[in-house]
């Protein structure tokens, strides 16, 4: 299986991701992109910051490729990217890319890595709004995923 795990503090590049899982025999690449919302809970979002220990966090992302690789031995490749540092509303925070011989398997496998990743990979985010700022884990909160 290709992998690819990255926590940076550049731009995302979902081409990138794409390549680094291509295989020929892969018939579905599902990706997903969460990216910077300008309102959180009815406030205003002006930017973000997320902060994170790198190595700590690359690891959590190989802890759930390798996670994704149990429970879809089909799935050819899977890239996880996170970015850090300041991102400006529309901006790319996260993406998950996972490429399988069939689309079924490639979206589930896609779907459980944005899932599990928001669940424990230890990333910070600051929300800066128009009256003020707050501290949060990357995690679910009442079901809201990104």
């Amino acid at each position: 299986m290709r992998t690819f795990f990255e926590i940076t503090d550049t731009p995302l590049d979902l081409s990138r991701l794409v390549q680094s899982v291509a295989d020929p025999g892969a018939g579905g690449v599902a990706t997903f992109t969460g990216t910077t919302r300008n309102s959180f809970r009815g406030k205003t979002v002006l930017y973000l910051e997320y902060e994170a220990y790198g190595p700590l966090a690359e690891r959590s992302l190989g802890d759930i490729g390798t996670e994704i690789a149990s429970r879809w031995p089909m799935v050819t490749g899977v890239a996880i990217a996170h970015r850090v540092g300041r991102l400006e509303v529309g901006e790319p925070s996260v993406m998950v890319v996972v490429s399988a011989p069939h689309r079924r398997e490639a979206l589930d496998a896609c779907a459980h890595g944005i899932e599990r990743l928001k669940q424990t990979l230890p990333v910070w985010k600051k929300e800066v709004f128009e009256d003020g700022e707050v501290w949060r884990e990357n995690v679910i909160e009442g079901g809201d995923a990104t």
